[in-house]
């Protein structure tokens, strides 16, 4: 399945705009219980204003209230990027730290966000167990923890440590675009053959094919050979960052699967 998914997602990636650690620590917390499109809608004025732990720190609430409004949550969502600016300064000297123990010590980092930062930021291997990638890997049969630590534990067992972050991105690409929560498109799935929940959404290929979604569709639908004369179907489940299926946790700025 690990080389099917790859051939499946080549283009996976971190779809969070970002030039460095700090702001992907930045737009991670903003994207929780939001979609990352909004969130790249809002963090270059972000960006330009704030580019600093220090500014974080010496931040107007208002004004970064304002800022951030319109990602939800955004009273806690400024309360953790200036507890975050004011520990990395007072921590760390103004450096954004690169260890998952000292990262899940920071205000609004668990450790799903540290994962994607190591990952990401810094080259360093981490599995992103978010709501599609906990999802997906029971569907698979990959592991039947519901706990996202262990979650995380049992399928590093299986993925090479190498792989852990563009396996991660390529599991959510996959979440994002075919295999949706509520109604997968399994009659459009390149995984179909290995894949033991087969079946759970529409095996039709024409059915499913409406239900595939992103910017890769036509590309997804030429490699299982599915129609690509239907118009995605707008009214089927787009949970590419759904809040109603994010876990929920005791901080509506974390999900349950970014636990310390």
């Amino acid at each position: 399945m690990l080389r099917e998914l790859a051939a499946t997602h080549p283009d996976a990636h971190c779809e969070l705009d970002f030039t460095t650690p700090l702001e992907l620590a930045v737009a991670t917390i903003l994207s929780a219980q939001t979609t990352d499109v909004r969130v790249n809608e809002v963090t270059p004025k972000l960006f330009a204003r704030y580019r600093t732990a220090a500014d974080y720190a010496s931040a107007d609430r208002a004004e970064l209230e304002e800022l951030i409004h319109s990602t939800g949550f955004y009273r806690n969502k400024a309360t953790s990027l200036i507890g975050l600016g004011s520990a990395v300064v007072e921590r760390h000297d103004g450096v954004l730290p690169h260890t998952l123990e000292e990262l899940v010590a920071l205000p609004g980092i668990g450790r799903k966000t540290a994962n994607v930062i190591l990952g990401n930021a810094f080259g360093i291997p981490g599995i992103t167990v978010d709501t599609h990638f906990g999802r997906l890997v029971r569907r698979w049969g990959w592991t039947a923890e519901e706990d996202p630590v262990k979650v995380e534990h049992a399928v590093g067992a299986l993925v090479p440590r190498r792989d852990w972050t563009i396996v991660s991105h390529q599991v959510i690409f996959h979440g994002r675009r075919v295999c949706h929560s509520r109604k997968p498109a399994c009659g459009a799935c390149t995984l179909a053959a290995d894949c033991p929940s087969y079946g759970a959404g529409p095996t039709d290929p024409a059915q499913a094919a409406a239900l595939v979604k992103g910017p890769s569709r036509a590309r997804l639908l030429r490699l299982v050979g599915a129609p690509d004369d239907t118009a995605p179907d707008d009214a089927a489940p787009d949970d590419a960052d759904d809040p109603q299926l994010l876990d929920s946790g005791s901080d509506p700025v974390e999900t349950a699967a970014d636990v310390p």
